[in-house]
């Protein structure tokens, strides 16, 4: 067991400490993400005692649990053998997991439907009309997360595909399956799988199915574990979930329980933060070869800020027409494709650079800060120092 001492100062009598378990996996990246939020609560929050068992997703060994006496947990309750530890503790608790073992208990837990809906619309606007979902079966996360992400394609027009990873399988008997099944999919196709080592297995079951990767097959998964995500070949695209934000949440919870407050057993549901886009879903698969050719224009000019003119003397069309088919095939004008890649180009460089408001304004061909700061806000929700915090602070 690992005790890390959180610190001295509390906003709890003094001379107390608060001795909180924490029943999250070290295993992955999302699960150390809610580990880092919480440490992160108790920078401004201190006075607790961290315990931390270590163990893996799938390990329910919590026997040192009981001999332990504390005032609070932090759990991510997946399986009846740690609800059932949780529920002999009889102390405060916060649930992480949405599986919701034990629904007398407040949880914390990523938001499932817009992460569906983000991976749809990644798809979409890069021409696909083929979706589908890789889930696993032990997870009832996972399971709803397909729930959504096939409520969102049917809102398309559009029928999904699903496969589920079985827990009987051998990581091989899954690999040679998922290879079956992406044989006999419709293509293009864009494939959202669960979680990040979902994604890793099937670009693995790509090469063994000979199937071309994004041309013929676009895969994202979620967590954007930089790790998995780059250890693969292609680079796996990821949804970037908030966990930092999730823990930090869940610390404030458990605070507010251990100084006596009584809280509702509700649902707290977390955004995620960006798709982040690698080679895995990089393509635009588009029939008409006018669209194709204007997006490519697009995409190749997006820093020096692109008029809908400029398009349309590229492909020979005017405003009207090319704005038709644009609608037709993207469901937008040329100037609101120009505007989201523009936005998308903003993002990515408020996180990877330092540079201020003006310098990127001067980047991509805005003419003032004020007006791209603006722009951002509509487009994102945050404005450009809002949307570089959160992301950052991951």
């Amino acid at each position: 067991m690992i005790e890390i001492d959180a610190g001295t100062k509390t906003s709890t009598p003094a001379g107390t400490t608060r001795h909180v378990a924490l029943l999250v996996e070290t295993s992955n990246a999302y699960a150390r993400g809610l580990l880092l939020g919480i440490k992160k609560y108790l920078v401004y929050h201190p006075g607790w005692s961290i315990y931390l068992g270590e163990h893996g997703r799938h390990e329910t060994d919590l026997s040192w649990l009981d001999s332990w006496r504390g005032q609070g947990v932090i759990a991510r309750i997946e399986n009846e053998k740690t609800a059932e530890h949780v529920r002999r503790l009889g102390v405060p608790a916060v649930d992480l997991s949405a599986a919701r073992l034990l629904p007398e208990l407040p949880c914390v837990e990523t938001d499932d439907d817009v992460i569906a809906q983000w991976a749809v619309d990644h798809f979409a606007v890069r021409g696909l009309r083929n979706f589908a979902y890789c889930g696993d079966a032990r997870y009832s996360w996972s399971i709803k997360r397909g729930v959504r992400f096939s409520k969102h394609v049917r809102e398309r027009g559009f029928e999904p595909h699903e496969f589920r990873i079985e827990p009987s399988g051998t990581l091989a008997d899954d690999r040679f399956a998922m290879a079956e099944w992406l044989r006999n999919l419709p293509k293009p196709i864009g494939i959202l799988a669960c979680y990040d080592i979902a994604g890793q297995e099937l670009l693995e079951a790509c090469k063994i199915a000979n199937v071309n990767v994004p041309v013929d097959v676009a895969v994202i998964g979620v967590d954007n574990d930089e790790l998995i995500c780059n250890l693969t070949s292609p680079s796996l695209s990821s949804v970037q979930s908030d966990a930092s934000g999730t823990g930090f949440l869940a610390a404030s919870l458990l605070d507010e329980m251990m100084s006596g407050r009584v809280l509702e057993p509700q649902l707290h549901l977390i955004e995620p933060l960006r798709v982040v886009t690698r080679q895995s879903s990089d393509i635009l698969s588009v029939s008409d070869p006018i669209v194709a050719r204007a997006l490519q224009f697009i995409r190749d000019r997006v820093e020096w800020g692109t008029p809908v003119s400029s398009v349309q003397r590229h492909v020979g069309l005017s405003r009207r027409a090319l704005d038709y088919r644009f609608v037709q095939i993207l469901g937008r004008t040329v100037h609101e494709e120009i505007t989201r890649v523009r936005m998308e180009r903003l993002a990515d460089l408020l996180i990877k650079t330092d540079w201020t408001l003006p310098q990127l304004a001067e980047r991509l061909g805005f003419s003032h800060a004020e007006y791209m700061g603006v722009a951002f806000k509509k487009f994102t929700g945050k404005s450009p120092g809002e949307y570089r915090k959160a992301n950052r602070s991951n």
